[in-house]
Parts: structure tokens; sequence; C-alpha cells
């Protein structure tokens, strides 16, 4: 907290059920509700009516009515007996316990008053309380109305958190309950389905009947497959809203956004602590990724800040990138939950409107951030994506100059050979781009890598690292060929990839890695920032003299210009 700003004001306020404003993020959660369901079930709609009007026959429509009527009747099925479904789930991967509000008190006293306030306020039926044996922090909510909820919580979760934290992350799931989150969400993905049943009603309808039936089936596929996809991100969409609106009623419920702030930060935290102990990442996580309160993906770069930081301004650096990085922006489309940046950026401006201390002092890095380089941060961005995806776009180009040609030169084989070159020409281009040289690359450390706000997916920062190799990075499999590299200031993920290709990294994690943990290491490779952070391995030397060779560019340009000569020799035969 800077003390030069904000004196000695409180962190809390005395006072509940404060009405905030969310700014910046959609101010009316039951509006952006029923926007996002009126746009997704339009689509809905209008791909039914040209389906069925399209159709020939007497009885137009009538596989896509059974087949739509039974994904809503499976969808009110499994919206009424998902809970149970669950519940035997949850019992049989993390043996859930169910536990009395008696018990949530012992372990956290202000959670159970909370639990109690607002059942009593919104008139709820308190929900079923669960307690899964397990330490990486999370909570997590399920069921089909308010008052079948289920409230499933980490051990974790009270051994990394204060009691105060504790009670906002259970107000952040009550707010889903009270909200009706399942309920939306179901019905927005059971839309969805219907509209990828459309899809696939009307590709398989283009291959019969007259080429103007065809041709009309067709291109409502086309158009059913668009909307499926549209429909998917306004769904992702609609997730992170509904996350930002739980914070805020956790923020208005307790009084105390800078408690969420902070509970938000050592969640983070513990993941990375747990996964640092762990061999192997944790079922519960990975299980539950879409559920919880935090993305355990997004954790690695929070959580190695607040583990090593002696201030909230180191930990607020760490958020530059989720800020200010176009990446960032770009990756959330395709996450469930918004960055924990901008999270926490939303709950500090909670606490400023109660008159409160600010827990991390976003508008430093507000202020910071204003400084970047805009020309670094947003100059090559759309190029990037451009070159992202470069291997279509040389397939796609090069199929577009082969008719060309094969017409010019009448020569057919052209039409095959030149997508092969321009899917070659893209592969290589974007490995240039993606692994620059890396002769001399500099020694760092993690928390400098998770610091930089430039950080890219796409282009590759050479650098080394020094640190202990503490398990396989791949969830639950055995045999994965990654690592988890530990320095003093974090600990980061590591890719590794054979000459031999997935054959040879099978064999690798099972014959070489297990030896290799627990090992002091110099790495060198290429840094890059995503949702999860990750380095793709050059290099791997332990002290007793070991060395790990690993290929990323050599694939990537064994596949360009291999793709390159056989493109060649068919359009020279």
């Amino acid at each position: 907290m800077n003390h030069d700003t904000y004196g000695d004001l409180p962190k809390r306020s005395s006072e509940n059920n404060l009405k905030l404003i969310a700014q910046g993020i959609g101010g009316n959660l039951a509006l952006a509700s029923v926007l996002t369901l009126t746009l997704i079930g339009g689509m809905v709609l209008a791909l039914v009516l040209a389906v069925v009007f399209i159709l020939g026959s007497e009885n137009p429509g009538t596989g896509l009515a059974i087949s739509i009527g039974i994904t809503i009747l499976f969808s009110i099925a499994a919206f009424f007996i998902s809970p149970w479904l669950m519940d035997l789930s949850q019992k049989w991967l993390y043996q859930t316990r169910w536990v009395s509000l008696a018990e949530i008190s012992n372990l956290s006293p202000e959670t159970a008053q909370v639990i109690q306030r607002v059942c009593a306020e919104k008139k709820l039926k308190q929900p079923r309380l669960g307690i899964i044996d397990d330490q990486n922090p999370t909570a997590f909510t399920y069921g089909s109305l308010p008052n079948s909820a289920r409230l499933v919580v980490s051990q974790g979760l009270f051994t990394y958190l204060d009691d105060e934290e504790v009670a906002t992350v259970y107000a952040h799931e009550l707010g889903h309950i009270v909200h009706w989150d399942f309920a939306v969400m179901t019905i927005a993905s059971t839309l969805i389905q219907i509209c990828y049943l459309v899809y696939i009603f009307a590709r398989r309808m283009g291959t019969r009947g007259s080429s103007k039936s065809k041709s009309a089936f067709q291109n409502a596929a086309l158009v059913a497959y668009i909307f499926y996809i549209v429909g998917s991100y306004l769904l992702l969409y609609l997730s992170r809203i509904r996350e930002y609106f739980a914070d805020r009623f956790a923020a208005e419920t307790t009084g105390n956004p800078n408690a969420l702030s902070r509970a938000l930060v050592k969640i983070a935290y513990g993941i990375v602590e747990e996964t640092t102990n762990a061999q192997e990442p944790s079922r519960l996580l990975e299980g539950t990724r879409a559920l919880g309160i935090y993305d355990a993906k997004a954790a690695t770069s929070t959580g190695t800040a607040y583990r090593i930081a002696a201030s909230p301004e180191k930990v607020g650096r760490v958020f530059l990138w989720d800020m200010f990085n176009p990446w960032g922006w770009w990756m959330e489309l395709n996450s469930t939950h918004p960055l924990t940046g901008k999270r926490v950026r939303a709950l500090s401006t909670y606490a400023e409107q109660l008159g409160l201390a600010v827990e991390f002092d976003m508008g430093r890095i507000i202020g910071e951030g204003k400084h970047l380089n805009k020309k670094r941060l947003y100059g090559n961005f759309v190029g990037d994506l451009l070159i992202f995806s470069l291997e279509t776009i040389g397939l796609l180009g090069g199929f577009i100059v082969g008719i060309l040609l094969a017409a010019t030169l009448a020569n057919d084989g052209l039409i095959l050979a030149c997508p092969i070159i321009g899917l070659g020409i893209g592969i290589v281009i974007k490995a240039v781009v993606m692994y620059p040289k890396y002769r001399n690359a500099p020694a760092t450390d993690i928390l400098e890598l998770m610091s930089d706000p430039y950080a890219s997916p796409l282009r590759g920062k050479p650098v080394k690292l020094q640190g202990n190799l503490i398990g396989r990075g791949q969830a639950g499999y055995k045999f994965g060929s990654d690592f988890k590299i530990q320095d003093p200031t974090g600990m980061l993920y590591l890719r590794y990839s054979s000459r031999f290709g997935p054959i040879g990294n099978f064999l690798f994690g099972m014959s070489r890695v297990q030896n290799l943990i627990g090992s002091q290491v110099n790495s060198q490779g290429w840094f890059r920032r995503g949702i999860m952070p990750w380095m793709d391995l050059v290099k791997l030397e332990t002290t007793d003299g070991t060395v790990v060779n690993s290929y990323h560019r050599f694939w990537s340009f064994l596949l360009g210009f291999g793709a390159i000569f056989v493109g060649l020799f068919l359009g020279l035969t």
C-alpha cells in the first residue's frame, strides 16, 4: 500500500451491503445476461427458420426438430439432475466431505456470519457446504436452482487465507448463487449446442438433393458454424462478466474489497507453492478450472510475485501485462475468467469508492503503464496476429496462386503444389520470428520475466535461467517430457521437444525425466507469456555435466523446408 497517498485510511468498511459502481465491466448484470442470451437465441431462431424454409419435403425440419427437442429435453433433465451427478463425481474424484455451518465457523468465523446474513437477506436456503482435503486453494459453486446450490472449497483455502479473506471468497461464490449464474450459463450453453446441431444437420443435408438444395444447405451449415463460434465467445464473455459481478457482490456484502484482492493473489501464491511441492499438477485444479474462483493456469505470474515480493508494488508490476499488453486481451477472449490484474483493479476501484486504503496501488500501476512504449506494445501486434496464422495464410494464398498458375500454364499439379509450398513458407517465416538467435541470451530470474509488460506468446525472448527442476509440467501424465523449474524468485514451466518428435518426447519422459527431477540446472531457451508463462527449451545442463538438448526450432524448419521441397517436386513433375 502507498501510505503517501492513502495515509491512515481504513482497509475495510464498517458497513455491509453498500452499492458499488462496476466501472468498465458492463454496469448491469441482468442486462448483460439478457442481451447475451437474446443474441444467442436470435442466432438459433434465425438458423432454425432458415433450415426449415429451405427444406423441400412435406414435413420440413422433422429431423432437426427432433434433434433440437432431444437437446432441450436432455438439457432440462441435466439441469435438474446435474447437482446429484456432480455430488457423485466430487465424492469419487476428490473425496468431498459435506460439513455443517458450525464446522465452517470453527475454521472461519466471519465466513459463517456472511453465509447466515446473505441467506437471510436473500431468502435463500443455506447451500450445501463441502470441503475437499486438498491444499491447493480453490472454491466453486454448482447446482441448478439457488436453493439447491452446493458451495465447495478446498482445505488449502483455510491454510493460505486469513479469516476475512476466506469470507470474501465465500461471498463471491454466494454471489454466483444469488445471481442464478448456473441457470443462465446452462441456458446459454444449450442454445449454443443447438447451433452446433443445426450445423451438423445442414452439413449432412448438403450432400443430397438437387444442386440448388445442396447449395442452400451448405450455406446454412456455414452460417450455423459461424454462429456456433460467435456464440461460444459470447458464452465466455458472459462467464467473465459474471466473475466481475460476483467479485462486486463480495465487496458489497463484506465491505472489504481489499480482502478479496489479497485472496486472489494468495490463492495464486498457494497454487504455486503446492505446485512447487508436488511432482504432478493437481487433479482438483485441472478438473474444476472453469468452475473455480481462479484460473489455475494464470496463477504462475501472480503467485510467483507474491512468493518473494517485499511490497504490494512489486506484486503489482506483474499486473502490467494483464492491463496493457494486447496479447493479454487477446488471450482473455478464450478464458472463462478475467485476467487477475483486471479483477484487482476493479476491486481497488471499489475500495476507493468506500474511502478505503487500497491494498495494491493500481493507480500507480496504471500510471506506469501509461509510460510504456506504445509502439513496442501495439505496433507489431496486428502483424504478429498475421504471423501467428501464417500456416493457414500460406496454405490459402498458395491455393489461390495455384489455381491462377494452373490456368495460365496448363499444369493442374500446381493446384496441389502451390498450397504445400505456401504452407512451408508460412512455417519457416513464423519459426524465424518465434525462435530468434539465442547465443548471447542474458541471464535473468523468473520474477523479472514475469514483470516484463512487453512479453509475447509469439516472439520468444532468449534467456538463461538457473534453478532446480522440481517436477513434470503436464497434469497427471507420468510420462510427460516437460519440466517445472524453480529459482529463488518463482516457478516456470519448461517445454521440451525431441528431435524424434512425439515418440521421442514420450521416450524421454518415460526414461529420463524422473532422474533429472531434483537437479540443479542451467537452462537456456525462449521465454513466452500467455495466460500461463513458459519457456521453450534449447538446452538444459545439470551440475554433474548431464546435457539435454531440445529441438523446437529444428522441427519447425524441418517441416517448413520439407513442405517447400515436396511442393516443388509435385509442381515440377
